[in-house]
């Protein structure tokens, strides 16, 4: 009986042990990457600009921007505010595309149920860029809405009473980079769409070869052209050739066409570059290509990984080459302005050629740091868990995400009431702007700037360096929250 009793003392303090060490699991189980993926792609549809579908699930949001096009005589509605505004600049849209196109490509399986709300936010931007692009023979619209006297004002998009002016590029007033961009979102998308909307497709293709025509025949920068319009809001301070080899490289993706092929060969994009983002297109153009060397093991593009190879040695925090800064708590900090926008787009690329590497069993040097596909996955794991919320500050920087997440954004729309009445240009200042209160509409799924090289956030809804959203931010996120959901 003393044995039982003992067996029995032991199996039940086993028992308590493993229910402790269960307790302990669930508790630091991690971030939810399925629900912070689906939040990722639920933010779009606040950034909605045009007539609204019954579908929309951000009820907060009501039509806007009806008469966009009218001033030129065209059609120009729909697309997206580019961030806390209510412009649509499409430079920065065109990139938003791009890379939800490239997330669908490449982690079209393990965004599972998302797959389709990922079209969707795709087919919102890609209809109207097709607009920009076929409206006027001659002519690419590049954006709606006067962003100096927008600025002055904070309104919901649905109260706009600022001049909806729109902007062209044209063969007289060349803008390469628009141009190569938009080229570049009309290509991937059209990959994106090939099984499930054909004729959809073809249309898409049709016209991403000749918007990229335009681009490489009328070479300028659109800032050039534009000026105070785009400048310093969104200048092309990279210039036009990344967009030119990024387009082109699109295009040499979804057609397989040599002329592409023979255009990015002549085009000598060399420049050393260790960032990613709407402006500069070199490590993203290089590591699209680079696939054809890994994956395909075709040496045509071996210059193009050695190239990529050479961005991820200026990115790791352990490489001899390195120029990237990280924060205290891990975070990659590159500028102070929206950092986070660089540590999306830069972390997509990690999860990609870490992809990339796998499949190819490929590892590389810098210096004497050994480098795998395992390296990259972990440092792309560690900012996006920084994001939802492992970080001294314990705080997500996705709204709605987690129990601590940022409830003052930069943000027209979040921060005033919605559809209650008329707030025109300077009413919305006092009291919605300067109050110290919580944004009134939760801007689902919204990522923003971030914190500071000392990881601080101070939650200001003036502090639009650190407190605004933006659609860039949240487009190149979506893949890497794919990769990880898909891994669970």
């Amino acid at each position: 009986m003393a044995f039982c009793k003992g067996s029995f003392f032991f199996i039940f303090l086993l028992c308590f042990l493993l229910f402790l060490c269960n307790c302990s699991i669930s508790v630091s189980a991690g971030p939810n990457y399925r629900d912070a993926l689906a939040k990722s792609l639920l933010f779009f549809q606040g950034q909605r600009s045009g007539r609204l579908p019954p579908d929309q699930q951000i009820t907060w949001r009501a039509n806007s921007g009806l008469s966009d096009g009218q001033m030129a005589g065209v059609d120009l509605t729909g697309g997206y505010y580019d961030a806390g505004d209510n412009v649509k600049f499409n430079l920065p849209m065109a990139f938003t595309t791009t890379m939800l196109s490239w997330g669908a490509i490449e982690y079209g399986k393990k965004l599972g149920p998302q797959l389709s709300s990922n079209r969707e936010a795709i087919r919102w931007a890609t209809d109207y860029l097709l607009k920009c692009a076929r409206a006027t023979p001659g002519k690419l619209y590049v954006g709606v809405g006067d962003p100096n006297s927008d600025h002055k004002c904070w309104e919901r998009p649905e109260d706009m009473d600022t001049a909806r002016s729109v902007y062209s590029v044209s063969p007289s007033n060349p803008g390469s980079d628009v141009a190569g961009e938009t080229a570049a979102a009309l290509a991937a998308a059209s990959i994106v769409f090939r099984k499930v909307d054909p004729k959809y497709s073809k249309l898409l293709i049709k016209t991403a070869k000749s918007v990229m025509q335009f681009a490489i025949q009328y070479s300028g920068a659109y800032s050039d052209s534009l000026g105070s319009t785009v400048c310093p809001f969104y200048c092309s301070y990279s210039g036009y050739k990344d967009e030119l080899l990024w387009g082109a490289a699109w295009l040499w993706r979804a057609t397989n066409e040599v002329y592409y092929l023979n255009f990015i060969k002549s085009l000598g994009a060399n420049d050393g570059t260790d960032i990613f983002s709407w402006d500069n297109k070199y490590a993203g153009a290089r590591l699209l290509l680079a696939r054809r060397s890994l994956v395909d093991n075709d040496q045509t593009f071996q210059p193009f990984r050695q190239q990529a190879e050479e961005f991820m040695c200026r990115i790791l925090p352990n490489s001899p080459y390195s120029t990237t800064q990280y924060t205290p708590g891990g975070l990659m900090y590159k500028l102070s302005g929206s950092n986070l926008q660089y540590v999306t787009s830069i972390t997509y690329l990690l999860t990609t050629y870490s992809k990339y590497m796998a499949t190819s069993k490929h590892t590389f040097n810098c210096g004497n740091l050994f480098v795998t596909s395992n390296t990259l996955r972990t440092l792309a794991k560690k900012q996006v868990d920084y994001i939802l919320g492992e970080n001294p500050m314990k705080k997500s920087y996705m709204v709605g995400y987690g129990a601590s997440y940022p409830k003052r954004i930069h943000h027209r729309g979040s921060s005033l009431p919605s559809k209650e009445r008329y707030i025109g240009c300077e009413a919305g200042f006092q009291p919605y702007y300067y109050t110290t209160n919580p944004n009134p509409n939760i801007l689902t799924g919204a990522i923003v700037g971030g914190p500071n090289q000392n990881d601080f956030f101070p939650d200001e809804r003036a502090d639009y360096t650190h407190s605004e959203p933006a659609t860039y931010i949240n487009a190149a996120i979506v893949g890497p929250l794919a990769y990880f959901a898909g891994a669970l």
